[in-house]
C-alpha cells in the first residue's frame, strides 16, 4: 500500500517555490490517490496535469498498482486548511456550528486560532417602525465550528 506521508511528501516537493497549497491528500486502502490543491488565483488544469504527471514519475506501478486523482478544492466545500481562510477573506462564506446554528458574511479577519465573519442583524431601534439591518461582526474559534466554506454568488 502507498503511503499517505509518501505522496505528501512528492506534492510538497513539487509545490517549492510555487504560490500552490495543499488542501489535501488522501490514500485509501486500495491505492486511489486523491490530492487536491489550492491557490489564491484559482487552480489551473495544466497545473494539476504537471502535478499528476510529476507524482506518476516518483511512484513506480512496477511495486504498485494505484489510481491517481489530482485537482482543485471544490468550489462550495468545506474549508480544510487555514490558507483556505485567508485567500477567502472578503468573500461570502457560510459557517454551521456543531451546536447547528448557522451564519452567512463576509470573512473579515482571518488568524491561526480565530476568525470574524461580518453578518446582517436584525436590529429594531427605539421608535423605528420596522427593524433594519446593521452589520455585526462574529467572531469565530475553529473548534466550535463543524465547517465554513465559501458561498457562490450570481449578484
Amino acid at each position: 500500500m502507498i503511503e499517505k506521508s509518501t505522496v505528501r511528501q512528492i506534492v510538497e516537493e513539487w509545490l517549492q517555490g510555487k504560490e500552490y497549497f495543499v488542501v489535501d491528500v488522501n490514500v485509501s486502502p486500495d491505492d486511489k490517490i486523491l490530492v487536491e490543491i489550492d491557490h489564491t488565483e484559482g487552480v489551473w488544469i495544466e497545473d494539476c496535469v504537471e502535478l499528476s504527471r510529476f507524482i506518476e514519475s516518483k511512484l513506480n506501478r512496477e511495486e504498485e498498482d494505484y489510481e491517481l486523482e489530482v485537482g482543485s478544492a471544490g468550489i462550495g466545500q468545506p474549508f480544510k486548511v487555514l490558507q483556505q481562510y485567508y485567500i477567502h477573506i472578503g468573500c461570502d462564506v457560510e459557517v454551521l456550528l456543531k451546536n447547528g446554528t448557522k451564519y452567512t458574511g463576509v470573512l473579515k479577519e482571518v488568524n491561526e486560532d480565530k476568525f470574524v465573519v461580518t453578518a446582517k442583524k436584525k436590529v429594531k431601534e427605539e421608535g423605528a417602525k420596522r427593524p433594519k439591518l446593521v452589520d455585526e461582526d462574529i467572531c469565530f474559534v475553529y473548534d466550535e465550528i463543524k465547517y465554513t466554506k465559501y458561498l457562490i454568488s450570481f449578484k
